[in-house]
C-alpha cells in the first residue's frame, strides 16, 4: 500500500492542503501517519475518504456535517446524490469514485461505477463527461508522480476493454463511401482516443480498418496499398519534432489526394501536418462527428 504526501492528496482530491490540515485539527476527519521528520503521509483508505468528502462538498454538504457521518452514512449520501443531482455534479462524483478505485486497484468498484456512468449517460456522453476528464486528471497526476504508471494502466486498460466491447456490439458498416484506416504511428502507445474514434465512426455506419498502436511505417504503407482507404486517422500524444513527423509521412506513406488525413493530439504536430499535407484537425469528438 502506497502512502501519499499532503501535496499529492491535494492534487488527487482537489482540496487544498491547508484545508485538509484544518479538518484534521478541527474535526479529527483523518489522522495521517507521520515520518520521522513529522511529514504527513496518507494511506489509500484516507485518500478514498477525502475523495468522498470532496463529492459531498461539491453537492452542498457542510464539512461539519460530513465529519459527523460514519463511513456507511457517507456512502449512503453519495448514493442519494447519484440518483437526484444535476449531471455536472454527478460526473464530478463519478470521477472521484473512479480515482478512488484506481488508487487501490479495486476492479469490482471500478466496474460498478463504470456501469452506473454508462447506464446514466450512455457511452458517448460518458466518454466526454467522465472518462476523458478522468484520463486527463490521472495523466496530469502521473506527470507529477502522484499516480504511478501501473495505476494509470489499470484504469486505461479497463476503459479500453469497455470501448472495444461496445464497438464489437455495433452492426456491420452500412456505407461503403468512406473507409477509415485508424492507427498510431511508431512509439505512440496511448490508444483510447483512437478506440473511441473507431466506436464513433462505426456507430455512424462507416467501414473501419483498425490497426491499433505503435504500427511500423512499412506495415501502414502495405495496408494503404492493399485496402485503399479514403481516410487515415491518427493521434499524437508523444512530443515529437513536427518536421520529422511530416518527413516520415512523406517518405514512408506517400499519401495522395484520394486519401484524407485526419489528425488529433499534439497541437504543434497537427498544425504542421495541416499546413504541409492539408490534414484535417480533430480536436474533440464533436469535430469527428461534424466531419462524418
Amino acid at each position: 500500500m502506497r502512502l501519499y504526501q499532503i501535496t499529492e492528496l491535494e492534487q488527487l482530491t482537489g482540496i487544498k492542503a491547508h484545508t485538509i490540515r484544518i479538518w484534521e485539527k478541527r474535526y479529527n476527519l483523518i489522522e495521517p501517519d507521520r515520518t520521522s521528520t513529522n511529514y504527513r503521509r496518507y494511506n489509500d483508505e484516507q485518500v478514498r475518504k477525502i475523495l468522498n468528502v470532496s463529492t459531498l462538498l461539491i453537492n452542498g454538504y457542510k464539512i461539519s456535517k460530513i465529519a459527523a457521518l460514519t463511513e456507511k452514512e457517507i456512502h449512503a449520501r453519495i448514493h442519494e446524490i447519484q440518483s437526484n443531482t444535476s449531471e455536472d455534479i454527478i460526473c464530478a462524483g463519478f470521477i472521484n469514485d473512479l480515482v478512488a478505485s484506481m488508487i487501490s486497484f479495486d476492479e469490482p468498484a471500478f466496474e460498478k461505477t463504470y456501469s452506473a456512468v454508462i447506464n446514466r449517460l450512455g457511452l458517448f456522453d460518458a466518454m466526454l463527461q467522465v472518462f476523458y476528464p478522468l484520463l486527463n486528471k490521472i495523466g496530469l497526476l502521473w506527470s507529477i508522480s502522484d499516480v504511478n504508471p501501473a495505476q494509470e494502466h489499470f484504469a486505461s486498460c479497463l476503459i479500453k476493454r469497455k470501448i472495444m466491447a461496445a464497438t464489437d456490439g455495433l452492426p456491420a458498416a452500412k456505407s461503403k463511401k468512406k473507409k477509415f484506416l485508424l492507427l498510431l504511428i511508431p512509439d505512440e502507445m496511448h490508444e483510447i482516443s483512437l478506440l473511441f474514434a473507431n466506436y464513433i465512426i462505426r456507430s455512424k455506419g462507416h467501414e473501419t480498418i483498425y490497426l491499433g498502436q505503435d504500427v511500423p511505417y512499412e506495415n501502414i504503407s502495405l495496408v494503404l496499398k492493399q485496402t485503399k482507404p479514403t481516410i487515415l486517422l491518427t493521434f499524437f500524444t508523444v512530443p515529437k519534432d513536427p518536421k520529422e513527423v511530416y518527413l516520415d509521412f512523406k517518405k514512408n506513406l506517400q499519401l495522395n489526394e484520394s486519401i484524407k488525413l485526419l489528425v488529433g493530439g499534439h497541437t504543434g504536430i497537427t498544425e504542421h501536418l495541416k499546413n504541409k499535407l492539408s490534414a484535417i484537425i480533430i480536436s474533440k469528438p464533436a469535430d469527428l462527428l461534424t466531419y462524418l
